[in-house]
């Protein structure tokens, strides 16, 4: 599939992106809400220049950086299941900004999520993005890093998210914190 034109990606507003969930899924990340880029391509993070797959690569999460800005080839999949690693999202529905998300909707995506989790039954969830976390699991102070409570039976990390809007990260600290939550799922050593 090509990159989206302008005109698709309008069309892409409201459209929500499926879950990606391998049989053996170890760890979870999940996203604030899909971008128009994503819903548009269907390959989580897609938009070019996010840094997730860049910093999963550099964690040593899968072997090689992803580009999912054409949306998932076969072999990108297979790299993301041989880990055990799958892709959420807190709110289904994509918006050009996480900031025209509700609170109501960031709730409500919560208690979805938590129902999702125990289904799936990964060991590490790890949430991308303290202040959606803040808002979704009124939880007003947490702090990024291990959670003391558990999602629907997974262990639950808050990890900083790695939109191009969180300027103060780089691939490499994200690379630090995407790792932690990995070594707790097994993914890596």
């Amino acid at each position: 599939m090509p990159r989206p034109t302008r005109e698709e990606l309008a069309a892409a507003l409201e459209r929500t992106a499926d879950d990606l969930v391998p049989p053996r899924l170890r760890l979870l990340f999940v996203g604030i809400n899909p971008s128009p880029w994503t819903a548009a391509v269907g390959a989580h993070f897609a938009r070019p220049g996010n840094r997730f797959y860049p910093a999963l690569a550099a964690a040593g999460i899968v072997p090689e950086v992803i580009d999912a800005s054409e949306g998932y080839r076969p072999q990108d999949r297979a790299l993301l299941e041989a880990a055990g690693v799958g892709v959420s999202n807190l709110v289904r529905r994509a918006t050009a900004r996480a900031d025209e998300l509700t609170r109501e909707e960031l709730r409500a995506g919560a208690e979805r999520l938590e129902r999702d989790v125990a289904g799936w039954r990964p060991a590490v969830v790890a949430v991308l993005g303290v202040t959606a976390y803040r808002e979704g699991f009124a939880r007003p102070r947490a702090a990024v890093g291990k959670q003391e409570e558990t999602l629907g039976g997974a262990e639950l990390w808050v990890v900083p998210n790695p939109s191009g809007l969180n300027a103060h990260e780089s691939v490499a600290s994200l690379a630090t914190a995407y790792a932690a939550p990995a070594r707790a799922a097994g993914v890596i050593a």
